[in-house]
This record gives C-alpha cells, sequence and structure tokens, in this order.
C-alpha cells in the first residue's frame, strides 16, 4: 500500500506541475501589456488628432500651444487580435492641461479607450481604431505610436 500512495502523490505532482505550465504558457502567449507611458502617449496622438479635426471644422484658428496628459489611471487591459497580431484595450482616466493664447484649461477624470496592437518584431507599438470602409465593412487603420522619452 505504501508505494501505491507514492505512485498517487507522485502522478498527483506531476498533474499539478502539468497544469501549472499550460497556465504559465497560456498566460505568456498575450505579452507584456503596453506601458503607462506608451498609453500617455496615444492617447496625446489620439487626443491632437481630434483636436485638429475639431479645429478645422469649427475654424477655431491656432491650435493650442500645448496639450499635456497627465495622471493616467488604467482600469482595464484586455488582450484581443487585431490583424492577427497581438492587442489590448486599455481603459481608464486621465487628466489634460490644455495652454491656448490667454488661458490655461486643465480637465481633470476623463474616460479614455484605445487600442494598442504590438507589432511582429515586438519593438514597437501602433494605435488602432476601428472604421468602415466604403462598402461599410469595419477595418482597423493603425499608425505607429512614438516612442515614449526616457
Amino acid at each position: 500500500m505504501g508505494k501505491f500512495m507514492e505512485t498517487v502523490k507522485w502522478i498527483g505532482r506531476l498533474v499539478g506541475v502539468v497544469i501549472l505550465a499550460v497556465l504559465l504558457t497560456a498566460c505568456g502567449a498575450t505579452g507584456p501589456a503596453p506601458m503607462r507611458q506608451l498609453v500617455e502617449q496615444a492617447i496625446a496622438l489620439e487626443l491632437g488628432q481630434t483636436q485638429q479635426e475639431l479645429g478645422k471644422q469649427l475654424r477655431l484658428g491656432a491650435p493650442p500651444k500645448s496639450v499635456d496628459i497627465d495622471r493616467v489611471s488604467i482600469t482595464e487591459q484586455t488582450p484581443l487580435l487585431i490583424d492577427e497580431l497581438q492587442a489590448f484595450r486599455v481603459r481608464g482616466t486621465y487628466d489634460v492641461t490644455v495652454q491656448r493664447q490667454q488661458r490655461r484649461v486643465t480637465q481633470s477624470q476623463n474616460p479614455f479607450e484605445v487600442y494598442l496592437q504590438r507589432q511582429k518584431e515586438n519593438k514597437t507599438w501602433r494605435l488602432a481604431r476601428l472604421q468602415t470602409d466604403e462598402a461599410g465593412k469595419p477595418v482597423w487603420i493603425t499608425q505607429r505610436v512614438p516612442q515614449p522619452d526616457g
């Protein structure tokens, strides 16, 4: 009976090790999530483009002197695939300060949702936006996110 119990314990440990290895492999398959500085750069990129488009449509004149993104708080990072490449949907809040000609405006706790796609070589990230083509089919449009300073 002693050898039988040892064998059962050994098989139990082996099964535990295999399960742990599978779980670690599955978790590692998504790779590391984007860093907060990268998310900050993506928000700044998206916000700058949105302001530029609105400025043209509303004929606001000169763009802001500066736009500062601060206090980025990430509340959710969901892994997914975009065009067969690893990506993340990142949600949270941020503070923004806009310096105009005569005044400075700060807004706190702005919600955000960005989609960040990791490139094949794992060195760069792209900001992804879901749009519709001429046929009304959804397509992902991506653009490179500048590397965070530092």
